[in-house]
């Protein structure tokens, strides 16, 4: 049995400036592109492509003591306080967390299957690829 084979292949992270750097299992269950207007907001951009997956699946390798928290244990955004980064955002009561799908480093094997909350979506973005829309979260 090799090291993977509990977890499966792992994916490396990292914050724009490499201060902080995360490991997490390439299992997410769901990705998908946020076009809410907290994500907007935390983004700087029209939408957050994100991918889900269990807390436990995810580890920060180097630079813990570099993180921003924002919000409490079981509902945050973690940032680089350094660079400012958003590298993750904990959810659901704590039991999971969206990575920021910019912020890895290697490829997934999971691609955005959907655009959520695209009734509150920037009025200056066209949403040009086929992927289903939904007004609010599915």
């Amino acid at each position: 049995m090799n090291a993977h084979s509990k977890t499966g292949p792992m994916l490396t992270g990292k914050c724009l400036c490499g201060a902080v750097e995360y490991t997490v299992a390439d299992e997410f269950l769901y990705a998908l592109n946020c076009h809410c207007s907290n994500c907007r907001r935390a983004t700087g951009s029209a939408f957050k492509p994100l991918a889900g997956i269990e807390r436990g699946k995810l580890r920060v390798a180097t630079g813990k003591a570099d993180l921003l928290i924002f919000g409490d244990h079981d509902a945050h955004d973690a940032r680089c306080k350094i660079c400012g980064s958003l590298l993750y955002s904990v959810v659901r009561d704590g039991a999971f967390v969206h990575v920021a799908m910019g912020t890895l480093v290697d490829d997934p094997s999971i691609r955005p299957t959907m655009h959520i909350f695209v009734g509150s979506k920037a009025p200056w973005h066209t949403i040009t690829d086929g992927l289903p829309q939904h007004e609010e979260l599915e």
